[in-house]
């Protein structure tokens, strides 16, 4: 990234987008504001997207770039690593220095965190699928509060012949994301009610939390083939409420309308 930005035009169309937030910029008006040709444009263009500064998305016959918060974020807080010790606070002053995503005028990339108690199944299964269908838009995780050895088996194999990429799943424990130096949640879901009772960590003011109940996996009874429906079930109704989930109109609704519209996607949708 630091690579990609040491080259005055690039600074200078980084530092545009920023200060464009979330709508961001057609590739033909980038070029126009700063004077440069077209395929100037493109070729800093592609490379910032390449080094991660940068979110492509198309609009028609338009390419519309915008700045990738949450990278910036992250690379900001790689860089302040190494002060922590000398310059207590330094982490802290530079998040507060960078925009954080917000509800009404949404950043590139929210980050969702999946909660289940052994984060074997269920939200190993949401994680797997807001990243796919998300992807760009969100950042999924998944954390349990007593997380299994690893991911139920069944589980990976039927995400695996569903085309995702299951290299990376693996069960986490929840503390993990209430440490500094973890991402920063926006949304935190809960998939099951057994997390009922059970002292949360605190993953920050920010996050807008919420209930979705699913059934786990591990205590599906019957035969082979009726276990596996009621996976192919599972699945079917995640992808539902993940699917109305990231097509919420954010940039429209204040945090009491989305946290309203959450609630609802815990009881409305079923399998």
């Amino acid at each position: 990234m630091l690579s990609a930005l040491a080259q005055e035009t690039r600074l200078e169309l980084f530092r545009m987008l920023g200060a464009q937030g979330a709508t961001g910029l057609a590739a033909g008006d980038i070029a126009h504001r700063l004077k440069i040709p077209a395929s100037t444009a493109s070729f800093h263009l592609t490379a910032m997207e390449r080094a991660g500064l940068l979110q492509a998305t198309r609009q028609g016959r338009s390419v519309i770039y915008a700045v990738r918060h949450f990278a910036v974020r992250e690379l900001m807080a790689f860089l302040a690593e190494p002060l922590g010790e000398t310059l207590p606070g330094m982490r802290e002053d530079i998040a507060a220095m960078l925009p954080a995503p917000a509800i009404a005028g949404m950043q590139p990339a929210f980050n969702v965190l999946f909660l289940c108690t052994a984060n074997a199944a269920r939200s190993i299964m949401a994680e797997a699928i807001l990243n796919r269908v998300g992807a760009g838009r969100f950042n999924a995780y998944s954390a349990g509060s007593a997380p299994a050895s690893g991911p139920n088996p069944i589980v990976i194999a039927r995400l695996a012949a569903l085309g995702h990429d299951t290299a990376s799943l693996r069960s986490k424990r929840w503390d993990d994301f209430a440490r500094r130096e973890a991402p920063r949640m926006d949304f935190v879901i809960a998939l099951c009610d057994t997390l009922d009772g059970q002292a949360c960590p605190d993953f920050g003011q920010r996050a807008i939390t919420c209930s979705w109940p699913l059934p786990d996996p591990a205590k599906f009874g019957g035969s082979p083939v009726e276990q596996a429906t009621m996976l192919n079930e599972l699945y079917a109704s995640l992808l539902r409420r993940i699917l109305i989930f990231i097509n919420l109109p954010f940039s429209a609704l204040d945090r009491l309308a989305v946290q309203r519209r959450m609630d609802e996607l815990g009881n409305a949708v079923r399998a």
